[in-house]
């Protein structure tokens, strides 16, 4: 055999043992297509979106009354407890009587002696005017007599308002509710003294609960939409406890502050609710939802379905033939968990929510549920063959 005949044995060797594999299956494969990205997707819907401010609000009492004592005295008596629910008058506290019924009768007595005394003088300038007429007097006698008679007459007036304040004083020792609410703590028991408007010390504190109000605070670049809806009459509060499960869909908005507070940029409202129940609580901590209009006919897709762009937000639609489209979109704004489009997509629309990463234009989807794509993830691959 010849030297230059090893290299064509050679070549027909390696020609024999691909000719032993399959180059078919091979082909087919690297020429198929490729599979559908798997894909969780949502329907554009059209619906009237509420616009809406949300905040952290107090509830507060409409009125509050710490209740104290106008005149200095001894409680002597107790007709309450505490956390009770009165009425406006109710008696709440006695204090002790005797002394201001004492002032009350010598001011009586001084009332009698100086109706005693304006009698006397009367009769005297009666007696003495005939006399005078007569030129049987002098003129200095009689202006005495007169001026007299005047005098007693003012101090009779003197002495009856005396009397008055008395009686007044008397009815102070019974303190009654000035408002309708619920007691508080009792601060003074019986026995103790008490100081007429004493700054420091009160004897318990009412708080109105029906109705009742909650305060929040709204950026003031709302402050014109917030007018707005006051003008229109629509302007409607919401608040809740999410850890309670406490919600109120029945606040009137009652109160917008006369100025911004320039340290916050903020602005205070206030709503009011019925609060029959007493669900709501005065220093109550609550989630406030403020209704200012609503997006008639708005665009609405789920926020995850929206893509922000170096330039432009943009969602994928899923056309019929399963493939997808790049949308440029307007957002108009964000409600939650949803997000309002101005155009780019009409109702009906399927747009992606999850799976953006591994899409391309034209690429094919396949739409699964979370649960399927949480198990297909989290499945076990196969290990390669050796």
């Amino acid at each position: 055999m010849k030297t230059t005949d090893f290299p064509v044995l050679a070549t027909a060797a390696m020609l024999f043992l691909f000719a032993g594999c399959k180059p078919g299956a091979t082909a087919t494969k690297a020429a198929g297509a490729p599979l559908p990205v798997p894909v969780q997707v949502a329907t554009v819907k059209q619906v009237d979106v509420p616009r809406a401010i949300e905040a952290v609000g107090m509830v507060q009492a409409l009125r509050t009354v710490a209740v104290k004592s106008q005149v200095d005295g001894m409680m002597a008596q107790i007709h309450f407890n505490e956390g009770d629910e009165v009425k406006v008058g109710d008696l709440l506290v006695t204090l002790d009587r005797r002394p201001f019924e004492n002032s009350l009768r010598i001011a009586k007595a001084d009332l009698a002696n100086a109706r005693a005394e304006e009698s006397k003088a009367a009769a005297d300038l009666e007696r003495y005017q005939r006399l005078d007429q007569q030129e049987a007097i002098s003129k200095e006698q009689f202006a005495m007599l007169n001026t007299k008679a005047e005098t007693t007459r003012a101090l009779v007036q003197a002495k009856e308002a005396a009397v008055a304040n008395a009686e007044l004083h008397l009815g102070y020792t019974q303190i009654r509710a000035p408002i309708a609410g619920r007691t508080g703590q009792l601060i003074l028991h019986e026995g103790a003294l008490v100081k007429a408007n004493d700054a420091g010390q009160s004897i318990v504190t009412i708080n109105q609960l029906a109705p009742i109000a909650a305060a929040f605070a709204i950026p003031e670049r709302a402050l014109n939409e917030i007018r707005a809806a006051l003008i229109r009459g629509d302007a409607t509060v919401t608040v809740g406890d999410p850890a309670s499960g406490l919600s109120r869909t029945d606040g009137q908005l009652s109160f917008v502050d006369n100025a911004v507070d320039p340290t916050t940029g903020t602005i205070t409202l206030k709503a009011s609710f019925a609060n029959a129940d007493h669900a709501l609580w005065p220093g109550q901590f609550v989630q406030v939802r403020t209704r200012i209009g609503i997006d008639r006919g708005a665009l609405v897709v789920p926020s995850a379905a929206v893509q922000t762009g170096q330039d432009t937000t943009q969602v994928y639609v899923v056309k019929p033939d399963k493939s997808v489209d790049i949308r440029t979109v307007k957002v108009l704004r964000t409600a939650g968990d949803t997000t309002l489009l101005a155009d780019g997509v009409s109702a009906g629309d399927i747009v992606v929510t999850d799976g953006h990463l591994r899409l391309i234009p034209g690429a094919r989807v396949e739409a699964k549920t979370l649960s399927a794509l949480t198990a297909e993830t989290s499945a076990p691959k196969p290990e390669p063959k050796s």
